[in-house]
C-alpha cells in the first residue's frame, strides 16, 4: 500500500509509558508510509542532540522513543521537555491495559504541560470502544491492531480511519492560527 504524503513537519516521535517496544512502531510507520528510524536507547539519552540530528533528516520519518518521555535523563532533563522546546510533533501510544486506567490522562497531561505538539493518542490492540474514547475528553486518534488486517474488514477500516485522522491532525498542528480555517477545510477535503 503506497501512502505518499506531504509531511507537515519532518517527522513524528512516537512515545509511550515506559517507552515504545514491540511491533507497534513498524506497524504505524507502514500505515503512514513513513521511514522508521532505529530506536537506539543509547542514542536517545541526549534528547537535544538527537533532536538536532533529526532536524537534518529528510522528511517522512517516525522515531519510536524507547525511553519513558517523563523520566529524567542524567544532565539533560526529560524527553517531554525537549520535545516541547523543539516543538516536535508526537503521538502517544497506549497499550489497551493503560486505556482508561489513568496512564492515558497522566501522559497526555505530561506532554501538554511540556508544550509538546501532541497529535493525539493511539490505542494499541485490544477491543476498541469508540463511544468510551470519545467520552473521556482525550484527543484519541484511533486504534492500531497488532495483527495483519484483512482487506475489506472492519479492522482495515479502523486502521484507515487512524491514518486519516492522524494525518489531518498533523496538518492542523502545523498550521498557523491565521491559516487554521483554511487548513481545516483542506484537511477535511483530503480525508
Amino acid at each position: 500500500m503506497n501512502h505518499s504524503a506531504q509531511w507537515p513537519s519532518a517527522g513524528l516521535v512516537l512515545v509511550a509509558p515506559g517507552g515504545v517496544a514491540g511491533p507497534a512502531a513498524p506497524l504505524l510507520a507502514a500505515l503512514l508510509g513513513m521511514r522508521l528510524l532505529p530506536d537506539s536507547s543509547a542514542q536517545q539519552e541526549d534528547p537535544a542532540l538527537l533532536l538536532e540530528q533529526l532536524a537534518q533528516q529528510p522528511a517522512g520519518w517516525l522515531l519510536p522513543l524507547g525511553l519513558d518521555p517523563g523520566a529524567d535523563r542524567p544532565l539533560t532533563g526529560c524527553w517531554a521537555d525537549a520535545l516541547g522546546a523543539w516543538r516536535q510533533p508526537a503521538v502517544l501510544l497506549l497499550p489497551v491495559a493503560a486505556v482508561g486506567g489513568g496512564a492515558d490522562r497522566a501522559y497526555g497531561a505530561l506532554l501538554q504541560q511540556a508544550s509538546v505538539p501532541l497529535l493525539g493518542l493511539v490505542q494499541l490492540d485490544g477491543p476498541w470502544d469508540a463511544a468510551a474514547r470519545s467520552g473521556d475528553g482525550l484527543p484519541w486518534l484511533g486504534w492500531l491492531p497488532l495483527l495483519e488486517v484483512a482487506p475489506g474488514s472492519a479492522d482495515e477500516a479502523a486502521a484507515l480511519a487512524l491514518r486519516l485522522t492522524l494525518l489531518r491532525r498533523w496538518r492542523l498542528s502545523g498550521a498557523s492560527s491565521a491559516d487554521r480555517g483554511s487548513a481545516v477545510a483542506a484537511a477535511d477535503r483530503q480525508a
